[in-house]
């Protein structure tokens, strides 16, 4: 039987901490997840626009293995700049990979595009991302959190909604935990059609975004692709993920767990990893219980990551709140947990 862990969210993977920090009037935020200790990490990318920083690191092949912190970011590039606030927070605790006596904290991150959500972006001379990255940081603990309008969901959109910050937690066939963290600002939509009902409904776990199920009768339009500003060539967008796990992992299984994720935007968005996405996920892996049966447990891994990626985009899209400045409706807007309302809000 499927079920998610204690608050079904990211936290349910031991060791981990999440922070999360935004601004009302630039509409836009940051949120961090940092391991208790340096953890085994890796990386895939399936977008054609992606936006990171110190991800060749991540690498198989390459000589750091582990990292202190991951970071995502509003902003486009000028959000990468939240990697160092996180990493001079770390520092400033004594946190980083050991050369001679210097301390360097490993902070991979990864920026998706909310440059025209409505927010004032006229920051002056320096882009605020570094002390939002601090900020989010300095509120990192293991206490629940809310998820759509928050950190680095703030300013994310869909198609025709407005994304939000989602996560999920699930129990693996081997025991292991499995959660993502996903800031949700595609190209392309959460929702089939006009039904308010979500891609991701046959993952659904305990009613966690709505409970509406799949549509009684498909509509004659459903795979009919809804995009955000008609595909423009503005790149306004991108879904950037953490998919977490407790299970003893190395860098290559790592890598795999991340590529399966990457399946879970294809269960939940509609269509995904566009060229004008920048879309990647992160994998970390905390090495609290060991693999029992490496093949078979990673085949469950991977099946459950793919299931809990999904689950975590359509939690974010369905908890989003309105902004002043929103020009899309949220979820709630339109429809509540027994279908279609008749408020608009745009």
């Amino acid at each position: 039987m499927r079920r998610a862990g204690p608050t079904n969210s990211i936290l349910d993977v031991a060791g981990l901490t999440v922070g999360h920090a935004h601004d009302r009037r630039l509409g836009s935020g940051v949120s961090v997840v940092i391991a208790d200790r340096p953890s085994i990490a890796a990386v895939h990318v399936m977008g054609g626009a992606p936006g990171t920083r110190d991800t060749d690191l991540l690498a198989p092949e390459e000589t750091v293995d582990r990292i202190d912190a991951l970071v995502l970011s509003g902003g486009s590039a000028f959000g990468l700049d939240a990697a160092s606030g996180v990493q001079a927070w770390l520092r400033a605790r004594g946190r980083g990979f050991a050369v001679g006596d210097v301390r360097v904290p490993i902070v991979p991150a990864a920026i998706l595009f909310d440059l025209m959500n409505g927010g004032d972006k006229n920051w002056g001379r320096f882009p605020p991302y570094r002390d939002l990255g601090w900020a989010a940081a300095e509120d990192a603990d293991d206490s629940p959190f809310p998820l759509g309008t928050i950190g680095a969901g703030y300013g994310c959109t869909t198609a025709d909604l407005i994304g939000g910050l989602g996560s999920a937690s699930q129990i693996a066939p081997s025991g292991h935990t499995v959660a993502a963290l996903v800031a949700v600002n595609a190209v392309g939509s959460a929702v089939i059609g006009d039904t308010g009902r979500f891609w991701a409904a046959p993952h659904e776990i305990d009613d966690e975004f709505g409970g509406l199920g799949l549509p009684a009768r498909w509509p004659h339009d459903a795979t009919d692709p809804k995009l955000k500003g008609a595909a423009s060539t503005t790149g306004t967008a991108t879904t950037i993920a953490v998919i977490a796990t407790d299970a003893t992992l190395t860098k290559a299984q790592a890598k795999r767990l991340a590529i399966q994720a990457h399946d879970g935007f294809a269960r939940a968005l509609w269509p995904a990893h566009t060229p004008l996405d920048g879309d990647l996920v992160f994998a970390l892996s905390t090495e609290e219980r060991p693999l029992d049966e490496p093949l078979a447990d990673m085949v469950g891994l991977g099946i459950t990551a793919a299931e809990v990626m999904a689950r975590a985009i359509a939690r974010g899209v369905h908890a989003a709140r309105p902004k002043p400045y929103d020009e899309l409706p949220t979820w709630e807007d339109l429809w509540d947990d027994d279908g279609p309302v008749t408020r608009l809000v745009l």
